[in-house]
């Protein structure tokens, strides 16, 4: 893997190479992952995803670096909605 990349698997079952620091919400659309999107803020929370366990929010949020240079993307569940 190129040094500055993640290895990223998506919640389709599609898999990416991309630069750290990118934006979230672009890279899934170039996979043809949808994250719903509201407030493009960080205020509502429709953008949630998981990765590696932790939720965030993907409209305020880059790519992060990892460790093992892989990061895994669910959907966010929330059970109160």
């Amino acid at each position: 893997m190129k040094r500055g990349h993640v290895h990223i698997k998506w919640p389709n079952g599609s898999e990416s190479t991309v630069k750290i620091g990118s934006d979230w919400l672009k890279e899934a659309n170039k996979v043809g992952v949808e994250i719903p999107t509201g407030c493009l803020n960080g205020s509502c929370g429709a953008c949630e995803i998981e990765v590696n366990g932790e939720v965030i929010r993907a409209c305020i949020s880059s790519i992060p670096s990892q460790e093992t240079g892989l990061l895994d993307v669910e959907y966010s569940i929330d059970p109160y909605w």
